[in-house]
């Protein structure tokens, strides 16, 4: 029985209705004013009613997230396969919004992004590198959230263990495809798009990915 079903079970259902759209629609008012204070210099996010402000990233995060980018985008800009956006993409779902560390979108969803825009509907690949400050948030409401509103593909990168989780929604849920320190891993939603794990990481494995993208051949 899912929750809803339980609400419609007790007889106050009507007066819990009420109460939840009236929180909801306090809720709304604080999410306009997040918008109107955010500024490009903050990366922040709204969750269930707060702003949530992120302190600085550890050197780790910030070469792992670049590195994964830097072969995202210039694989995607190749072949012409869509946008991908890097830390401060502000996506909008239903409730909450979120700035994903970076978020990849099919070439029929960018196509019509606006100049200027800056709220973006849910992404089909959403990547998250873990922090200490995160990393409850990355797997647990964030986890739920995509899943709920169709993010196809989701990877948890932990720099700590040099490891990348990947999921891949199927039936509407979840399922983990892969946890690996190693070996390659392949995209479902940007076509052709695999890479060694350790190119995440390694500099050097980076490069030797990167080179093999941009030859002509690829």
């Amino acid at each position: 029985m899912n929750i809803v079903d339980q609400i419609l079970q007790l007889p106050q259902a009507y007066l819990i209705i009420q109460q939840i759209e009236a929180s909801l629609e306090a809720e709304s008012k604080k999410r306009t004013a997040f918008y109107d204070k955010l500024t490009e210099q903050e990366k922040a996010e709204f969750i269930n009613g707060e702003m949530v402000i992120h302190s600085p990233v550890r050197r780790e995060h910030n070469e792992v997230n670049g590195q994964l980018y830097h072969l995202l985008d210039v694989f995607v800009k190749k072949h012409q396969l869509g946008f991908v956006g890097v830390e401060k993409i502000m996506i909008s779902l239903t409730r909450n919004d979120y700035e994903p560390d970076i978020c990849f979108f099919r070439k029929d969803k960018a196509d019509h992004f606006q100049k200027g825009q800056t709220l973006f509907p849910a992404p089909d690949l959403v990547v998250e590198v873990l922090s200490s400050s995160t990393a409850q948030r990355d797997r647990g409401i964030k986890f739920t959230d995509y899943e709920a509103h169709g993010v196809e593909e989701y990877w948890i990168i932990d720099v700590d263990t040099f490891s990348v989780e990947q999921y891949h929604l199927e039936k509407g849920k979840y399922k983990l495809i892969s946890k690996s320190t190693d070996g390659n891993i392949s995209s479902f939603v940007i076509s052709n798009f695999s890479i060694p794990v350790q190119a995440v990481f390694d500099p050097q494995e980076n490069l030797k990915a990167l080179s093999l993208f941009l030859s002509p051949n690829t």
